[in-house]
């Protein structure tokens, strides 16, 4: 099978902590319903889901390490925040032990926390996905929960406002491509907005 999960479970399972383990299941089920709601391959987004931290809770030195190897292109402000790391090395991770050549889902766990301009269907699903499964239980959380099964573009403008909040709030640094990314939603969403004023 393409995309087989059971052995990828075994070594999350043994290689992440209980939580972390359970956020990746959860996020894998939330990208399969997304996915089924919005057209996308099932089985990939649940596999994409299921994968996106596997990194996240390797020390901070082995993280970098796969992120300078990894050949990808990687900003600054990437490398200079550790909780960015992790999407970056799991891409470049699943690519070197698991034989994973799909474009889509490598960039799927590579952007799963940054965002960018002009993702796909399925960076789209992960990013969201990671942002409103099961055990989140941040203030606006509902809200955000409805808005994914309402409008994919709206989901991922409010989904880089409060990401950019958050990290200001932080006092941390913005990479590049998670302005961009903002930008490209908001045009987005004023161009759907004239779209329909004019009809």
């Amino acid at each position: 099978m393409l995309y087989s999960v059971d052995d990828k479970k075994k070594f999350l399972k043994e290689n992440l902590s209980a939580k972390r383990y359970q956020h990746s299941l959860n996020v894998a089920d939330e990208c399969r319903k997304l996915a089924v709601k919005y057209g996308e391959d099932p089985d990939k987004a649940y596999f994409a889901g299921l994968l996106h931290d596997i990194c996240k809770e390797l020390p901070e030195d082995e993280q970098r390490a796969l992120v300078l190897e990894s050949g990808f292109t990687v900003c600054r402000e990437e490398l200079e925040t550790r909780s960015l790391l992790h999407g970056i090395a799991g891409a470049y991770f699943i690519k070197k032990n698991f034989g994973v050549e799909d474009i889509d889902i490598l960039n799927a766990v590579r952007f799963h926390t940054v965002g960018r301009a002009g993702m796909s269907r399925l960076e789209e699903i992960v990013y969201l996905g990671d942002l409103v499964s099961a055990e989140r239980d941040y203030k606006d959380v509902d809200r955000m929960r409805r808005l994914v099964y309402t409008s994919l573009n709206a989901a991922m403008l409010e989904a880089f406002v409060f990401s950019i909040k958050a990290v200001i709030k932080k006092g941390g640094v913005i990479p590049a491509c998670t302005i961009e990314g903002y930008n490209f939603y908001t045009r987005l969403l004023k161009t759907d907005k004239n779209k329909k004023q004019t009809k």
